[in-house]
């Protein structure tokens, strides 16, 4: 999932975004923030670059043995299109 010490570094970077006229509203905000963060990723199916790297390999190897496969379909095809072209 998400991890939360990017939430908290956003949370925290949003608050930072506040002008100086409502500091005293940036704990209450950052807060708030975090929980609304929190909550709209949680809703989200995400994957983490890990799962998705492990995803990708699994998927260029499945992609290399289809075309493997498929030469050899070719291949045990081609004498019986010779055939029926011979006929």
């Amino acid at each position: 999932m998400f991890d939360p010490k990017a939430i908290d570094d956003i949370a925290n970077r949003l608050a930072s975004a506040i002008p100086p006229g409502l500091n005293n509203f940036k704990e209450d905000l950052e807060k708030n923030f975090h929980a609304i963060l929190q909550s709209a990723l949680s809703k989200l199916d995400l994957v983490t670059r890990e799962e998705f790297e492990v995803q990708k390999m699994v998927l260029a190897k499945t992609r290399s043995k289809l075309e493997d496969l498929e030469k050899r379909v070719s291949e045990m095809e081609k004498p019986l299109t010779d055939k029926t072209e011979e006929a």
